[in-house]
Order: structure tokens, then sequence, then C-alpha cells
């Protein structure tokens, strides 16, 4: 038992090691379609939110998740992890409790980091949809609140013993707690924030494109690989069934993705889009990520097939009812976080990867499991954006949220950070230097 034990919590803190290192992948994604002059301030949004979401998450977010208390949220020892565990028993190993004296399952602070990579996750999503007009501090101000607040809440719901999974809901990695939260909190700040300069001219859409897609390609291949820790690190237990079943469906969904998703953009566009193909494979991965344990191999490519499908038209309706996202945040976490999680009640099987859930509606007649799916979308959605919509509506108020002009058209690394990510390509030379000291311009 006590090898298990330690085999266990080594796969643990491994897996989030690579959801971790996930946010590199989202730096370089978000950094590499933005415009060279927004590049320093993208990369430090998403330095930041990291350590925004440390804090947050240890001061009041595991509490509210994870804490002994009703169906709603935790309630007993809120503050810096000190209530009871009250974490979802997705394994057996993860069953354990931490104690001064001794540990049975997985430690509690492998649990604890574990769940802090994917609020990590969540809050770093919104960077992308508000890039290029956002103020930075109020960026770091609803970060905070995202992961202390909000994500906290949904995550009770599903995977703390809420309401949701007491209906049934099933969300196995986070199409929903993870990425349609994202989603649909980005969407509230979008809307608040309204479109980049010029975007949206006369009734015409004016593409904006990013600066440098090597690193959004980068980037993507970073998010594919660190996915194989955000969706087998979920079984919680180092068991070789789960965890190869999970990978493989993983990776058949991203891959039927990426080919369905280029095929749509050359019809469409009359040239395969490289972004819509790495926003394809990213769409996929959302997408298999609440159903990943549940569907079998063959589903998984039906799935990641839809998916590529939905990001593609995602993108071009967002911007037809001018919803300016300069990454397709929206399009590949929120579109695809909801219908990953529906799909789990179109596709699902009893017993796949050794975890037990209700027939899906191709498998039996699932009504019951499909109707627990779209009761947790409806109610994530409800919440999550009217919270959100609250939050950036009193940070406008209070700080405002969006850059001068000026500031938005020369670029948000010079008016923000006094920086800049290629100096040499500048007519004019950043307002300050690394060590923060006035300069000529």
């Amino acid at each position: 038992m006590e090898t298990k034990i330690i085999i266990d919590t080594i796969w643990v803190l491994l897996t989030a090691k690579l959801v971790f290192f996930m946010n590199l992948g989202f730096a370089m994604v978000e950094s590499g379609f933005a415009r060279a002059k927004n590049c320093v301030n993208i990369l430090s949004k998403n330095f930041i939110v990291f350590a925004v979401s440390s804090l947050g998450f240890l001061l009041l977010g595991w509490g509210l998740m994870f804490g002994d208390g009703n169906g709603f949220m935790g309630l007993k020892g809120l503050f810096f992890a000190s209530g009871l565990d009250n974490s979802p028993a997705t394994g057996e190993a993860y069953k354990g409790v931490y104690s001064s004296i001794a540990w049975t399952g997985v430690p509690f602070w492998a649990k604890f980091f574990f769940q802090l990579v994917f609020c990590g996750t969540a809050a770093t999503i919104v960077s992308g949809a508000v890039a290029e007009r956002i103020k930075y501090v109020s960026f770091i101000v609803f970060s905070f609140l995202m992961t202390t607040l909000i994500y906290p809440i949904v995550g009770h719901w599903v995977w703390g013993g809420g309401w949701l999974a007491g209906k049934g809901m099933f969300d196995f990695a986070g199409s929903t707690v993870v990425h349609s939260v994202g989603g649909w909190a980005a969407l509230a700040g979008v809307l608040l924030l309204g479109p980049r300069f010029g975007k949206y001219t006369n009734g015409k859409i004016n593409p904006i494109p990013g600066h440098n897609l090597s690193l959004a390609t980068l980037g993507t291949f970073v998010l594919w690989f660190g996915w194989f820790g955000f969706n087998p690190g979920s079984t919680m237990t180092a068991d070789p069934m789960a965890i190869s079943h999970v990978a493989i469906t993983t990776n058949i969904a991203a891959a039927a993705a990426i080919m369905s998703s280029t095929v749509l953009s050359w019809l469409l566009l009359g040239k395969p889009d490289l972004g819509m193909t790495l926003n394809g494979c990213l769409a996929g991965l959302v997408a298999i990520t609440a159903p990943c344990a549940f569907v079998s191999v063959p589903s998984s490519i039906v799935i990641g097939l839809i998916a590529g499908i939905l990001v593609v038209l995602a993108v071009i309706m967002f911007d037809r009812i001018k919803i300016d996202d300069p990454v397709g945040a929206l399009s590949v976490h929120l579109v695809n976080g909801v219908f990953g999680t529906l799909a789990v009640g179109l596709f699902a099987q009893d017993k796949i990867a050794g975890v037990a859930t209700g027939n899906g509606l191709f498998y039996g007649g699932g009504t019951k499991l499909l109707f627990a799916q779209l009761t947790g979308v409806v109610a994530v959605a409800a919440y999550t954006f009217i919270i959100s919509f609250v939050a950036w509506a009193i940070i406008k108020a209070v700080m405002g949220i969006r850059v001068s002009l000026q500031e938005e058209i020369e670029g948000l690394d010079i008016g923000e950070h006094g920086n800049a990510a290629y100096p040499e390509f500048l007519s004019r030379k950043p307002a300050y230097s690394f060590l923060g000291t006035k300069e000529d311009k």
C-alpha cells in the first residue's frame, strides 16, 4: 500500500507540473496572436496570473471549493486551506487525508497543487480574449476575484461534492469547471471592454494579424503536450488502464479537430489558415476534457471532428456580431467547453477507464445524463457570466478597465510597461529602462 501511495503521489505531482508548464503555452499562443507592440503586456499578464492564482486559491479559493460545507460552497476552514478536505474521490487514492501524524492516500498538499494549476488555467484563459486594450492592474484585480470567488464556487458544485455532482453531472477534467468558466468570464470582460480600435469600421471587419505565428505554433505544441497532464492526471491515481485510455482519447480528439478545422477553413477562406488549425487543435483538446475518461476511442474522433468545425464557425460568428477576441479564446474554451460537457451526455459508456457513468444518449437512451450535463452548462453559464460581469463593472467604475486610445494605438508595451519586446524595430524608445529609470524619448 505504501508503494502505491508513493507512485500515486509522484503521478499527481508530475501531471500537475505538466499543467503548470501550460502557462508557457498560453503565453506563447497569446503573444503570437497579438501584435508586436503588445507582446510584453501579454507575456507579463500570463506570467503574473499564476502568482495571483496561487495566492488567491490558497487564501480563500480552496476553502470555498473543497472545504466542508453545503451544496453551494465550502463553509468551514475557508482561509489558507485549513478546513476539512472534501475533495472528489475520482480515484481510490484520492480519498486520503493529511495530518501531522500520518497520512493515507495522496497527501493533501499534492492534491492542493494539482487543483491550483487548474485554477490558474481558468484565470489565464481570460487574458487572451481581453488582449491589446485592457489595463494591466484591472486584469490583475479581476484575476484575484476569479480565483477566490468565481472559479472555486463552480468547482465546488461539480468537483467538491456540490449540487451539480448530486444531480449526476460529470466533468472529468474540466471542460466546464475550467474552460467554460474561463470563457464566460472572458465574454463578460470583452462585452464591457468593447473591440480594439480599428477592428470594426463602416460595417466592415478588419483583420488584425498576430505578429508571430511561429511563437503561436510552438505554444500550441506546448499546450498539446501539457494536456497529457491535464486529462490523464485527473485520474488522481496511477491506474495504468485509466491513464492510457484518457491519453489516447485526448490525443485522437486533438488530431481529428486539427483535420476538420483545417479542411473547413480551407473551404470557407480559400486557404488552409494556420491560426484556425492551431485553434482547432486546442478546441479538440477542450472538447475531450470532460468526456475523455467516459467515451470510446471512436467517439473521441467524432468529438474532435465536431470541435474543429465548431471553432471555425465560432470565430467567424463572433467577428460578425462584433465581439472582438484577438486569440479565439471564446471559440476554443467557451464554445467547445460547452460542447465537451454535453458530449458526456451524448457519448459516455459505462465503466470506460474504470469510471462508471450513466450511458450517453447514443449508448442506451441516456437522456437523464444529458439533462444533468445541460443543467450544469446552464447553471455555470448563469453564475459565472453574471458574477464576472458585475466584477468587471465594479472594476470599470472604480479604476477603469481600458487604456486610453493613444496608449492603445502606440501599444500597451510602452504605455503599461515602459518596455518593448522588439526595441530595435521601434522608432520611439521605451519610456523606462529595465531598472525603471527615466530615459529620453
